[in-house]
């Protein structure tokens, strides 16, 4: 017997899920079947031997719905990759597969992201298409263990890359010299003089050429097993260029060797050692540039601390990370890094979370305050219950926010991938094309066959290939670094088009936490006295407006006293009884309806209620008392951050339940366009569409449950790293210190990177765009010279790096101070 789930689509009450469960408990085979309308899934056991999946999703096609198996996505790390065309070889591979939804492969964290139905095509399904393709996938495991293996493998990488050039090196200087140094007037000995002896001038060539071809043949085996599968990539190219150089040189040879000494001149050796040479440093340099990129997850990674101090059994044990279980107790004290997240449960410190959210003013904790693994505990110890381990960390979060930012792509990408996909096969047609042109128009065998291998050579798809995925990911690391987590190339590309900003008010713009602004008394009673009443009224509220006023109190030391009677008067406010005073406090209407005259003070509640507070009367025994005003205060970086987004030329909207006059108040304070007042929170979705439908790309910002519909519904959706998870989950941006600044730092860092991938792009096109002509020979065809084919190799490799040395270039990204 074997189970699987199904979703099941077009579903839409009851009766739909008994026909679904009735058609496919009819199958032979099946033992049970049961559908879950809320979850719209179909959970079915049956034997294999007598029903197939296919079986049954016909039997739920003909009941009139419709079967999907779940889909499964799966990251899985490709070696063998050298540029943009690889890439494309192994996405259309894989794409292939029956059952594979997506397949996006990204060339410089060389790893395949695959969503595919586990019930059509199986991993080794997926493995088998890559090995077909030239390449090799191994299945990635947790972050952290693929973090350093991929580390070490890059190492490995770097080591024997260098290993590799300097090798070659060896062989080509002195190869350089013997080949070119007599043009030049220096003296050779007798016996590899190709004046003296030609066959000796060709041996030695061949002898010093041979370990450099060796110390390439990685060129040589990938570059023709792709060639082979009919997915040639640039190794496909190399191998070509100084292959043929090589063959060409070596017949040559055997013709110097039969009496032809004429061919001494016609001695390609060093074309084909010089190449695979300066392109192995070009590789060497790429590998190192590409280790830098990833620096950010492993600063990351760098921070976890590796072991706890818990409590058990009443006796302090230090143990690992790994071992640490939720509901322990954990002990930290000055100076050690907390191990995984938890809420403090005795002690005071202040704790130092620059790491993670980029604040650099320590936090102060104590009891009930959360802390998060991998900060550091500065100046107190304190006992703490652990909340989250392992993988649910928020450090271990943010890796694998990132980690899926670096690994995914941009929408401007898909223009270099298409070009790549057919930009080898163009080359090689090209390059034999014009060959054969230069050799008909009567040019000598030689000079064709020098054009052929330039144009091979220095056509490069790697820098078309590594222009968008390094940029991305040293842009997603910088944001990481900056607080800012963008989870994908996408959201990172789409922030720059941004010309709309909507902020949530209360949490967001706001501090969410109402305090008391204004206490106005009447003659009769003081100030002191007026809030001990309405703090003890209050007392028993559970309302925010309520609670900011025993707040008020209790900081202010003050002895509530006892309440005998409360009742809450829904729209109005509430009647209580304190030590036998009648009290009455809330809005307007309650004191209308119990005959309260509020004489002077109702000019200042409308004053009050113009500057964005909430204005509260208090009666007691039916005479006005005095008045208490609570507001939500605006956040300190609320008023910077909205003149700063108007000074990149962006329009700041306001959206709020609050009533207009409030919300108005609060937008002027603070600078805003756009007042969107009285929305329910349902609503908030409706007015970001509205927003986009006058043709706006709209960025959401907010904090809370009731804003998840509105930052999806945005073209990105930003949500306050302090806000719920459900927010966080909904959006593609997560401000990780809660700082309305972060929000023009992550529209600039999207506009840097977008930049720099520009650059890149134009970089790698335009040099492929001048160098194949030149390599065509269209400077030779006006006078000028003939590009020659070690120049030619150079060029290949400094176009790569030049691309992956301007993506690093934003590592030095910092957010504008103005």
């Amino acid at each position: 017997m074997t189970g699987k789930t199904l979703n099941i689509e077009g579903m839409t009450c009851a009766s739909c899920s008994q026909a679904v469960e009735k058609a496919t408990k009819k199958l032979a085979g099946v033992q049970q079947a049961s559908v879950n309308l809320a979850t719209e899934k179909l959970n079915i056991t049956y034997d294999e031997n007598e029903l197939s999946l296919e079986e049954i999703k016909q039997a739920v096609d003909d009941a009139g719905y419709r079967a999907v198996t779940e889909m499964e996505k799966k990251t899985f790390s490709v070696t063998g990759m050298t540029c943009a065309s690889c890439v494309q070889s192994v996405e259309k591979a894989t794409m292939r597969l029956d059952g594979v939804k997506d397949s996006t492969v990204n060339m410089a964290t060389e790893k395949m992201v695959i969503e595919y139905d586990p019930a059509v095509v199986t991993v080794s399904d997926i493995k088998g298409a890559v090995s077909d393709a030239g390449y090799e996938a191994h299945e990635d495991t947790d972050v952290e263990q693929s973090v350093d293996e991929d580390r070490d493998k890059k190492e490995q990488h770097i080591k024997t890359m260098w290993k590799r050039f300097w090798v070659s090196a060896v062989f080509t200087v002195p190869l350089l010299l013997v080949s070119m140094g007599h043009m030049f007037g220096m003296p050779l000995p007798d016996a590899i003089d190709p004046m003296v002896n030609p066959t000796g001038f060709a041996l030695i060539q061949l002898v010093l050429t041979i370990p450099v071809v060796a110390m390439g043949k990685p060129f040589f085996t990938v570059g023709f097993k792709t060639l082979s599968k009919r997915h040639p990539n640039m190794d496909s190219l190399v191998a070509l260029g100084t292959g043929a150089a090589f063959f060409y040189s070596l017949f040559a040879s055997i013709m110097i060797i039969a009496g032809s000494e004429r061919y001494a001149q016609n001695l390609y050796f060093e074309s084909a050692a010089v190449i695979l040479t300066l392109i192995t440093l070009g590789k060497y340099f790429e590998a190192l540039s590409k280790g830098k990129t990833s620096e950010a997850i492993k600063k990351l990674m760098g921070l976890a601390p590796k072991t706890a101090t818990v409590v058990r059994d009443g006796e302090e044990v230090e143990i690992s990370v790994d071992e640490v279980a939720v509901g322990e107790i954990i002990i930290v004290k000055p100076g050690e890094k907390i191990p995984v997240d938890g809420v403090v449960l005795e002690g005071k410190t202040s704790v130092d979370e620059a790491m993670l959210t980029g604040e650099s003013i320590p936090v102060e904790k104590t009891s009930g305050s959360n802390v998060i693994g991998a900060s550091i505990n500065k100046n107190g110890t304190i006992r703490y219950e652990a909340t989250k381990v392992g993988k649910d960390t928020a450090l271990s979060q943010i890796i694998k926010l990132v980690e899926d930012a670096q690994g995914s792509k941009a929408p401007i990408a898909k223009m270099a991938d298409i070009i790549s996909g057919y930009f080898v096969p163009i080359v090689i047609v090209l390059s034999i094309l014009s060959g054969l042109a230069w050799y008909i128009a009567g040019e000598s065998g030689l000079f064709a066959f020098t054009i052929t291998i330039s144009i091979l050579v220095i056509a490069c798809p790697c820098a078309l290939g590594l222009a968008t995925p390094t940029a991305i990911m040293v842009g997603t690391g910088k944001g990481a670094e900056n607080g800012v987590l963008i989870k994908s190339g996408g959201a990172l590309e789409t922030t720059h088009k941004i010309d709309t900003i909507v902020f949530d008010k209360t949490g967001t713009i706001t501090e969410g936490k109402p305090v008391v602004t204004d206490i106005v008394t009447s003659a009769s009673i003081s100030e002191e006295e007026l809030l001990v009443l309405a703090a003890s009224a209050e007392k028993g509220s559970e309302h925010p407006l309520g609670e900011a006023i025993v707040r008020e109190a209790e900081e202010r030391g003050l002895t509530l006293r006892k309440t005998d009677f409360f009742d809450a008067i829904t729209g109005q406010g509430i009647e209580v009884t304190v030590e036998g005073d009648d009290l009455l406090l809330g809005n307007r209407k309650l004191m209308d309806e119990n005959d309260v005259d509020v004489g002077e003070l109702a000019e200042v509640s409308d004053r009050l209620a113009a500057e964005g507070k909430t204005p509260m009367y208090i009666a007691v025994e039916e005479e006005i008392a005095g008045i208490i005003a609570v507001a939500d205060t605006v956040k300190e970086t609320s008023f910077k951050a909205i003149e700063k987004l108007h000074r990149m030329g962006l329009q700041v909207a306001m959206i709020t339940g609050d009533n207009k006059r409030t919300a108005e108040a609060i937008a002027r304070e603070v600078g805003i366009d756009r007042v969107l007042s009285e929305v329910l929170p349902e609503d908030k979705a409706n007015e970001v569409k509205k927003l986009q439908e006058e043709g706006r790309k709209v960025a959401m910002v907010g904090d809370g449950i009731n804003d998840a519909p509105a930052l999806a519904q945005a073209d990105i959706g930003i949500a306050i790293g302090s806000g719920t998870d459900v927010a966080m989950e909904s959006a593609d941006i997560v401000l990780m210190r809660s700082d309305l600044m972060d929000v023009p730092t992550a529209v600039e860092l999207s506009k840097a990177t977008i930049r720099n991938i520009k650059q890149n792009l134009f970089w790698a096109f335009g040099y492929n765009i001048l160098g194949i002509p030149i390599a065509m020979g269209i400077l030779y065809l006006f006078g000028g010279p003939l590009l020659n084919p070690m120049i030619a190799g150079a060029a290949m490799s400094f176009s790569s790096v030049s691309v992956l040395l301007n993506a690093l270039r934003l590592k030095g990204f910092k957010p504008s101070e103005t």
